[in-house]
């Protein structure tokens, strides 16, 4: 069986990933099934009937699948951590939607990989299912999001806290290049990297951005309105994000990674869960949880801070695009509000870069004030 799959991101140089197999599973039973998705993918539903479980669960590989597990760092709760990856993904191509646009599609608790620290490789079914349902549910909300094609359950269990039921999950989206992907090579001042990186996004999300006079701050500022874009949508349907670190942010704009996610019906500071998520979090990191809007404005500046390091541009360019490129205001178009602890909220400064400072006025109202 062949998925007319591409492999843009594995024609890169191999140290943007590696080639890793799957490793198969006992008992392999299709729980669930996206036909509308796989319709929307051009793919017939019917040709994966017979074998829709050992195709799903990684046994079996299309013909024309190039299995890799991506390199990327990130910026996890407050801390660097240089390198990170696909720990238990795997990418198995990319295929052309209706629009002829390209969708990956990755196999998630499909095995260990050279990036798995320690890790089984291994998804638990509850966490399989919590993603396919939430992915679904935020697409049907409108809001950019990467999306489930199939769980399946491995037959094997799985060891977390006790033993649970294995799965894997089949997720699909419009790339899988993260901030962290960024900070990868940026933090091994691989410039050459992370301008063939810049140059994949670019051709793959931002093709406008090529006719630019300066086509890597175009892309820095199209990022910038898909994350304010995306994270103001989360807002307004009440959707928490649980691990919004920068390796689980994509350049695309789209929602990845539901792992502890959840959507709250009121936010009530004095509700007991509030209070322990700001108390588990303050004792890791000794700092305040930042917001949603603090995490995707922290996010931007590393991006742009990997452009400057790369050498792809001067470091004026890189503060006049940031200047010009209001995240806040972005936000602010979308209807949103904003309360900031102990009345400000500066913004990540990485090796000097612009940060916007805003302040409480008279009225109890953010505003802007400056930079510094």
């Amino acid at each position: 069986m062949t998925l007319d799959f591409r492999h843009t991101y594995s024609a890169l140089p191999s140290r943007f990933y590696v080639r890793v197999n799957p490793t198969p599973v006992p008992d392999p039973r299709l729980i669930v099934f996206n036909t509308r998705l796989a319709e929307d993918l051009g793919l017939d539903p019917k040709i994966f009937e017979p074998e829709a479980a050992a195709i799903f669960s990684g046994n079996r590989l299309p013909e024309d699948a190039d299995p890799i597990a991506m390199a990327y760092a990130g910026h996890q709760f407050g801390h660097f951590v240089p390198q990170l990856g696909d720990g238990r993904a795997i990418l198995l191509g990319e295929s052309p939607d209706r629009s002829g646009l390209p969708r990956d599609i990755q196999l998630k608790g499909s095995g260990r990989t050279p990036y798995s620290r320690g890790g089984d490789g291994r998804a638990a079914l509850g966490p399989v299912l919590r993603e396919y349902l939430v992915s679904e549910a935020m697409h049907a909300l409108g809001i950019p999001t990467t999306r489930s094609l199939a769980a399946v359950a491995t037959g094997e269990q799985v060891f977390r806290e006790g033993a649970l039921p294995g799965a894997i999950l089949t997720r699909v989206a419009s790339s899988l290049v993260r901030v962290g992907t960024f900070e990868y090579f940026a933090a091994r001042n691989d410039t050459e990297a992370v301008r063939q990186l810049a140059d994949y996004v670019i051709e793959r999300h931002y093709p406008h951005a090529k006719a630019d006079e300066q086509p890597y701050l175009a892309l820095l500022r199209a990022v910038i309105q898909g994350q304010a874009s995306l994270i103001a949508s989360w807002m307004h349907v009440g959707f928490i994000h649980g691990v919004m670190n920068t390796d689980n942010m994509a350049v695309s704009g789209e929602t990845i990674d539901f792992g502890p996610c959840a959507f709250v019906d009121a936010y009530d500071p004095d509700k007991p869960e509030v209070k322990a998520f700001v108390a588990a979090y303050k004792k890791g990191t000794g700092k305040e949880p930042q917001n949603l809007h603090g995490y995707g404005y922290d996010g931007i500046h590393l991006i742009a801070d990997a452009i400057r390091r790369a050498g792809s541009t001067d470091k004026e360019k890189i503060r006049e695009a940031m200047q010009k490129t209001d995240y806040a205001g972005v936000m602010g178009k979308k209807g949103m509000k904003y309360t900031f602890p102990e009345g400000k909220r500066a913004g990540f400064d990485p090796d000097g870069m612009v940060v916007r400072v805003y302040e409480k006025d008279k009225q109890g109202r953010v505003v802007y004030v400056g930079q510094k």
